[in-house]
């Protein structure tokens, strides 16, 4: 086994165009590090619907060099193979199409830029157009600019919120593919994702794949301009624009953006994270990159606190953006916490852009179409969003967990997902986005300002109106997948009964499908309540994260809320039931 491993490894190195890590394989080799080469080569990073995200280093179950020019060459054969053609608008003068252009973005992670130009090289090779973004950019950006410049697909690199060791290569397909009218920008699902799969494994080498020194075009700063004028029209004109905020980008690439669409939006200047302002690939203020994560947000409240000892009044918002600027975290003053702020939970800000897109009149615009009226969620998300989109006559829909669903369901008009992602504008970013989000977030506080009112009293006022919806997870990190296997194996055998005291009408098995949702590793279990819980419904979903090595379990209680002095021993009721049903969840997964 030793010696096929060892044989398997050389010929990886020699394949492999990057001297570095070539240098690191060898060492490897050398060192006769048995267990690290296995881990290596135990199979080769899966293409699915997330692309590829993996750590980096050497060998077919990293990111490097090597893998990204496979992708990219699988990629741009399967482009070849739809015979792609660009948007009309897109085309050269005298209507005559010519070869499909592929837009690529990175971020500043370590390597990006190199996988970003190999893909270009790989892309121009196979006898397609690469534009490559002019410098690294928010992940929205790159959004954007497929359906902006007419492309067929686009590539952002990027891992988003995973720790520095990692990287990754997100693929979104355009207009100009089979398939994917009127949904262009969006990231590929099934079955474009086993396709690009079985060309990327059709590759017989890095070395059989053309890639020629230049032919790519660099795209000008015109595109970022192009996304900023987009981005400012998500707003009511002369709508308030006075909000305090302090924003940090977490060491990212979001703080040129962001704070660029502020200003062509009338809002005051954010109070920007010093520590955190500049992008750093290796993250050194906070253990993840990831604003849900404990501490990451420590330096932003030390900021807010610091401002609002030196101007007397505390900042309105506090809001972060993850590395790639896709998501969007916001926290509001909270002085009977340690911190003096609160983290308000994606359901939270999910819910507040809905209503205020509802109370400005703008549920029905801002789609591809006047008929563009959907508001979406996850099965993930809370159902809160259910609730005032009935209260407003808009129509709802529920997908699986990701934007790579909500951004093809049908007259969109506003998604979001709970772990921080929102799209207030599918026809100029059909994706998550965190600046388009900020900027709706800051014109909300800055109205709710102007009526002397608060986030935290619009809040209590969607509960009183739509009974208090209260969401928790239990997220577990693991070194070992297998827990995760076990666990989900453990509760389709002996699904629970009961959680919390409240029983389960419901064990839904995703795996299996429905009318409405493709199949997907998860579970889902409704609980009824009564008026002796104080609970109306209740539910939990179960299901490995597609991006990280975690088993996450939803929770959402609802309890009627008759007024508003009731809200306090409300929301001490539904912690107390989350807190159980999260013990029971975990005795009963065996984690």
């Amino acid at each position: 086994m030793q010696h096929e491993l060892i044989a398997r490894a050389r010929d990886w190195l020699s394949d492999d165009p990057d001297p570095d890590t070539r240098q690191e394989l060898t060492d490897l080799i050398e060192a006769g590090a048995g267990d690290e080469l296995a881990a290596r080569f135990a199979g080769t990073l899966q293409f699915g619907t997330a692309g590829l995200r993996a750590e980096l280093g050497a060998g077919p179950m990293r990111m490097n060099r090597a893998v990204v020019i496979r992708a990219a060459a699988g990629l741009a054969s399967y482009l070849n193979r739809q015979r792609p053609r660009p948007a009309q608008d897109a085309q050269p003068a005298g209507g005559q199409p010519g070869p499909g252009l592929v837009v690529i973005g990175y971020d500043a992670r370590h390597r990006s830029a190199d996988f970003a130009r190999d893909t270009a090289a790989v892309m121009v090779g196979a006898g397609l157009r690469a534009v490559l973004l002019p410098r690294p950019l928010p992940t929205p950006v790159l959004a954007f600019a497929i359906r902006h410049l007419g492309a067929v697909a686009g590539v952002e690199v990027t891992a988003s919120h995973n720790p520095p060791r990692d990287n990754g290569y997100k693929v979104y397909l355009g207009d100009g593919v089979a398939g994917t009218a009127s949904r262009g920008g969006s990231q590929i699902v099934p079955p474009a994702d086993a396709e690009i799969a079985t060309e990327i494994a059709a590759v017989a080498g890095v070395h059989t794949v053309p890639r020629p020194d230049a032919g790519w075009e660099i795209a000008g700063e015109e595109v970022v301009e192009a996304y900023l004028e987009r981005a400012a029209s998500v707003l009511t004109e002369g709508s308030p624009r006075a909000v305090r905020v302090v924003y940090t980008p977490l060491h990212g690439v979001g703080r040129e953006t962001l704070t660029a669409a502020f200003a062509r939006a009338g809002f005051p200047a954010p109070t920007v994270v010093a520590e955190q302002a500049e992008p750093d690939p290796d993250f050194p203020t906070v253990a993840f990159p990831n604003p849900e994560e404990p501490g990451a947000m420590d330096l932003a409240f030390a900021t807010a606190r610091a401002t609002a000892a030196d101007a007397g009044a505390a900042p309105d918002l506090v809001i972060a953006n993850d590395p790639d600027a896709d998501r969007c975290a916001v926290a509001v003053p909270a002085p009977e916490e340690p911190a003096g702020w609160r983290m308000l939970r994606g359901d939270e800000v999910g819910a507040l852009l809905a209503a205020h897109l509802v109370r400005t009149g703008r549920a029905g615009q801002g789609g591809q179409s006047a008929t563009d009226t959907t508001f979406a969620t996850t099965i993930v998300s809370s159902s809160l969003l259910s609730r005032i989109a009935a209260t407003a006559g808009v129509p709802y829909a529920e997908t699986l967990t990701g934007f790579k669903w909500l951004a093809r369901v049908d007259g969109v008009r506003y998604a979001y997902e709970e772990a921080l992602g929102y799209c207030v504008d599918p026809a100029g970013v059909r994706d998550k986005d965190g600046i388009t989000a900020a900027l709706l977030v800051a014109e909300l506080a800055a109205g709710l300002r102007a009526e002397g009112r608060t986030l935290v009293e619009l809040l209590d006022e969607l509960a009183l109106a739509h009974g208090l919806h209260a969401t928790d997870q239990l997220s577990v990190r693991v070194d070992d997948l297998s827990v995760i296997a076990a666990a989900m194996e453990r509760l389709r055998a002996q699904p629970p009964t009961d959680l919390a005291g409240l029983p389960v009408t419901s064990a839904q098995d995703l795996s299996q499908g429905s009318e409405a949702l493709p199949p997907t590793d998860g579970l889902r279990y409704h609980l009824a309540g009564d008026a002796g819980s104080g609970v109306e419904t209740a539910r939990v979903i179960v299901r490995p994260s597609g991006t990280e090595p975690k088993l996450k379990c939803y929770l959402e209680v609802v309890l009627p809320v008759a007024a508003p002095d009731a809200l306090p021993a409300a929301r001490a009721r539904a912690r107390e039931v989350l807190e159980a049903v999260k013990r029971d969840l975990a005795v009963a997964a065996g984690i």
